[in-house]
């Protein structure tokens, strides 16, 4: 198929396209003649998951690069992949401060409990750590009950990221899957997250029925 074609299959605009390749983000067609190059349906879904990465999963350009290579670089382990995933993710999009050492030790601790297994350098503890923090600065010392709440929604949402990587048998689309589930699932549970807030607050605060 053309570049336009590619762009229509894809669901993106052409100049999107454009843009992915001046980037390094989508591997190059095959020249069929002088003035022409053909893609192929890899092409579609590689600019499928360009497009969530970017538009969806909010990375930088540079972080979606590393991403990419990780599931390019197929004799990598599949935990490399996941980590990369994972610190692409943790990207900041702003400069962000140093959680506390009592709010890290407070995550750490709460994970340890749990019999997780985890490296030091995840970027999930400091993320977590700078949310107590946060909570602590309004005067909000969330209690172990608080926090165990949410380590259970998580170790619920990770279960089900297991299960779907179980029913996928290729290595590539284990990866692939591992890679995008990563990046989106933190929108996913917090699109959620907000619904259930709704949901469990209708009763509390009374609010007026959407329209």
């Amino acid at each position: 198929m053309r570049i336009s074609e590619l762009a229509n299959h894809a669901g993106v605009a052409l100049s999107a396209v454009k843009y992915y390749q001046r980037e390094g983000l989508l591997p190059a067609g095959e020249r069929t003649a002088p003035n022409q190059v053909a893609y192929s349906g890899e092409h579609v879904q590689r600019v499928r998951l360009i497009r969530a990465l970017l538009e969806t999963g909010g990375l930088s350009i540079a972080a979606a690069k590393d991403v990419i290579s990780a599931l390019d670089a197929s004799d990598a382990p599949l935990s490399e992949t996941f980590e990369v995933a994972q610190h692409a993710m943790s990207t900041p999009r702003t400069k962000e401060s140093e959680p506390s050492e009592s709010a890290r030790a407070r995550v750490a601790a709460i994970v340890v409990s749990r019999g997780w297994a985890f490296s030091a350098d995840n970027p999930g503890i400091d993320a977590a750590a700078r949310a107590l923090d946060g909570l602590s600065a309004i005067g909000f010392d969330a209690p172990d009950a608080y926090l165990e709440a949410y380590a259970s929604a998580a170790a619920s949402a990770a279960a089900a990221d297991l299960r779907a990587l179980s029913e996928r048998t290729s290595r590539d689309a284990i990866a692939e899957l591992m890679v995008v589930g990563t990046v989106l699932g933190d929108p996913l549970f917090a699109g959620l997250r907000r619904v259930a807030h709704e949901d469990a607050t209708h009763e509390m605060f009374a609010t007026q029925s959407p329209k």
